[in-house]
């Protein structure tokens, strides 16, 4: 298939169906652009986005990822973080060869509606896409972003929507008092979000032990990273202390490990937090399960409230602050794994959809 004019289709009711296709470039409306995508990063949070994909009730409206980038009754386009530039331009304030940072299709190129246009980038206002979470819909030029560096370039697609999150999650444990626990169990350690998480929580001074969850054969190397104060496998989970509070947070849909968890600490759990839905083709399990009701964490919504009570430009410092010193780190954390093309970039979707992808490498396509 051409290296120009792709994307990839996936079918909306069973996310393992997807099909590189051709993707003619349609001529522009007034106030579009279209951006060829230059690199994207493909994580478990992306199969997250697949599964999520119809509606579920996170968006508070009938809307769920596909929305994104595909109208209804077209199969669905899977959204990636990464980089783009402009190859032509409608929009007043948008040049051909600017480049942005943001959400992007799973596709060579992509076709955004300008708005808000100013020196820090632009918001895309797509009419399906006003109705979905802001933070998804802007886009930041390179040379506005503060804490942007060149030698990170790979590391923020990889990083950036996944250390945020753990960010945030972090903020809401501190803002909650910790739920009242002495420790927080991170499982899945080894994912990216996760990794945030224990990187955020360790900076504070004042905390919960930190114990990261993870496979037997992940238990060294994971430790040795020091990001956690403790790293146990999950069969090891009944040899922690159930007298002590504790709280779980699940960056995977694990069922047989929450269940394993809520089992353990009963009433000493005091908040089972599930992020994402990595193992989507896993049993949920958690019908009678002892112990607090499990609790969503949305990224977004976490992030419009911090914006709220800080306002834009705190939130903004407070994250770039966070972000440098993380990125001081994350070289050593995972490594860059590049592919290049249409074909690398279906294999990839399908790697990581299997669960085969190796957690310490970053998948970076190039299209």
């Amino acid at each position: 298939m051409s290296e120009t004019g792709w994307a990839i289709d996936i079918d909306r009711d069973d996310i393992a169906r997807a099909e590189l296709v051709t993707d003619p470039a349609a001529p522009l409306a007034p106030g579009q652009v279209r951006v060829h995508v230059d690199s994207y990063a493909m994580t478990a949070n992306n199969i997250t986005y697949a599964v999520f994909g119809k509606p579920a009730g996170l968006f508070g409206n009938d809307q769920g990822y596909w929305d994104f980038f595909a109208e209804r009754g077209n199969p669905g386009r899977l959204p990636v973080w990464g980089f783009a530039t402009v190859t032509e331009s409608t929009a007043e304030g948008v040049s051909v060869g600017d480049r942005f940072y943001g959400y992007y299709p799973m596709a060579s190129d992509a076709v955004l509606t300008v708005g808000k246009a100013g020196p820090g980038g632009f918001t895309d206002i797509t009419p399906r896409r006003t109705t979905l979470p802001p933070i998804y819909n802007n886009y930041q030029r390179i040379e506005a972003l503060a804490d942007y560096r060149a030698a990170d370039h790979d590391f923020w697609p990889v990083f950036r929507p996944l250390f945020l999150t753990g960010w945030l999650i972090a903020d809401q444990f501190e803002d909650e008092g910790d739920y009242g626990v002495q420790q927080i169990l991170i499982a899945s350690a080894s994912s990216k979000t996760a990794i945030g998480l224990g990187f955020a929580l360790g900076q504070r001074a004042d905390r919960p032990e930190t114990i990261g969850l993870t496979s037997a054969a992940n238990v060294d190397a994971l430790a040795a990273q020091g990001i956690y104060d403790r790293v146990i496998s999950y069969d090891q989970i009944m040899t922690l202390n159930a007298s002590t509070a504790a709280a779980l947070v699940d960056m995977a849909g694990n069922g047989a490990v929450t269940r394993s968890v809520h089992s353990h600490f009963g009433n000493n759990l005091k908040a089972s937090i599930v992020v994402g839905k990595s193992h989507w083709d896993a049993q949920a399990d958690a019908e009678g399960l002892p112990g607090p009701d499990r609790q969503g964490f949305f990224a977004p919504g976490r992030s419009q409230k911090r914006i709220a009570d800080w306002g834009g430009a705190v939130f903004g410092q407070k994250i770039a602050a966070a972000w440098l010193a993380f990125m001081d780190i994350a070289p050593r954390l995972a490594s860059i794994d590049k592919r290049h093309g249409s074909d690398a970039a279906l294999a990839a979707y399908r790697e990581m959809l299997s669960g085969a992808a190796d957690p310490k490498a970053g998948i970076v396509v190039l299209p």
